[in-house]
């Protein structure tokens, strides 16, 4: 039988499916012009894409004012997600620079839609990801544009020190009791009666901690609004700004591809100018104000190094996430929140935890008849103090043991040899008295 065949043809003709194009832009300042150009962007892409037939519209993401890092871009890890979820096929971008100025970043990136196979083109470099040189050539210019940001870099770095040299203020962009734009700086008024306040305070013998409270209560927000606590306040009486003055390069960027500011501890030379804006606290305040933070300091300083204790740094409040502090009150020992201690009960109201009760109380924790120190910090981790006379005792080994504890009657604790040290000080209190 002979063999027939036929030819059937498709009623309909198949029509190619369209790429779906999405573009990406970036400009590296925040500044009108560059903005500007950005949306200028956005409409060249928008009109480039939906005038070629054969092209899918998939949106234009752009990034604002962010470096070439690609962690830090919202929408370019964005275009990223879309591209893994099967919704782009190409990626239009101006050039390398814009894409990616970190080489091992670009290469990782690319490598990565090329297994979802996602084309990228790059304009000004005429360069698609998916050609057979494409790898190749976008190493190399790459490595060209890696090398131009950190140039880059450099000479604004080197144009920024020659301005601190000359006394310059620079990217100062916020100060309480100042009011800054475009490198203006003015008093603001009520601000400024508060940091007045704070160095009248301070110098009459208020610490840092009671004159948070006392801002606390009266409603003051910080320049970023946030609540004040006794590191603010003390910035606040550092700040040689205060004064009329400043102390320039106190940060420096080291590295171009990250921009992270770090402290300057000797690295870089340092640059002290005076009367470089207006003063808020003339400087015979300042300087007594820093005499008193000294001797404060140095003071502080010897007691936290005589006044290291076994439970330093272990016990956690179950409610705010600070850490105890040591108290002593009249010869009473206890343990209490730092949050409680700096601002009071109103920030954190916590129980205080008697020293004699942390210590039978980790003795049992640990299953032994006597308090032992090594034993203590070689086994246990941190201390959680939940609330309602709870300790949880975290060990190293991931066990946790909570353990309630009690504190004892007044009439218990109050025995011969506290009633006459309370004789004691109420005797000295009334001699002192007289003689006033």
């Amino acid at each position: 039988m002979e063999r027939v065949i036929r030819k059937i043809s498709p009623l309909t003709p198949v029509l190619p499916k369209k790429k779906r194009v999405a573009a990406y832009a970036r400009v590296s300042s925040g500044k009108d012009a560059m903005l500007h150009s950005l949306s200028a962007q956005i409409s060249y892409y928008s009109d480039y894409i939906q005038k070629h037939c054969e092209w899918q519209f998939a949106g234009v993401y752009a990034d604002e004012a962010l470096t070439g890092t690609k962690d830090s871009r919202a929408e370019f890890q964005r275009m990223l997600s879309d591209c893994r979820a099967g919704l782009i096929d190409i990626v239009i971008t101006k050039s390398i620079s814009r894409f990616a100025r970190n080489t091992v970043t670009m290469l990782e990136t690319l490598r990565e839609l090329k297994l979802m196979n996602v084309d990228v083109f790059f304009e000004k470099e005429n360069i698609h990801s998916m050609s057979g040189d494409g790898e190749l050539m976008l190493t190399i210019l790459a490595s060209f544009a890696q090398e131009e940001s950190r140039s880059v870099s450099e000479n604004v770095k080197w144009r920024i020190r020659k301005r601190f040299q000359n006394g310059e203020l620079v990217n100062l962009r916020f100060a309480f009791g100042y009011r800054i734009e475009k490198n203006k700086i003015e008093t603001d008024p009520a601000q400024a009666e508060i940091v007045r306040m704070i160095f009248a305070d301070y110098i009459s013998g208020s610490g840092c901690g009671t004159i948070a409270n006392k801002l606390n209560q009266m409603g003051v927000r910080t320049v970023r609004n946030n609540t004040w606590n006794d590191k603010r306040v003390a910035d606040i009486i550092k700040n040689e700004k205060y004064a009329g003055n400043a102390l320039l390069q106190k940060k420096y960027v080291a590295d171009h591809m990250t921009k992270a500011l770090v402290m300057n501890k000797g690295v870089l030379p340092k640059y002290y100018a005076e009367n470089t804006h207006p003063p808020i606290v003339d400087a015979a305040t300042f300087q007594r104000a820093q005499v008193i933070l000294a001797e404060r300091t140095q003071r502080n300083a010897g007691k936290k190094e005589a006044g290291h204790y076994p439970f330093t740094g272990k016990i956690i409040c179950g409610k705010c996430g600070k850490k105890y502090k040591r108290k002593t009150d009249h010869g009473r020992i206890s343990w209490n929140c730092s949050t409680y201690l700096e601002r009071g009960r109103a920030a954190c109201h916590t129980r205080q935890i008697p020293e004699a009760v942390l210590i039978s109380s980790t003795t049992e924790a640990l299953g032994i008849t006597g308090f032992d120190e090594m034993a203590f910090d070689r086994q246990i981790k941190d201390i959680y103090a939940p609330g309602s006379n709870l300790l949880v005792f975290v060990f190293y080994d991931g066990r946790a043991v909570q353990k309630e504890w009690q504190n004892k009657p007044r009439s218990e604790s109050w025995n011969g040899e506290a009633r006459q040290l309370a004789r004691e000080r109420q005797l000295k209190h009334i001699g002192r008295r007289k003689g006033e």
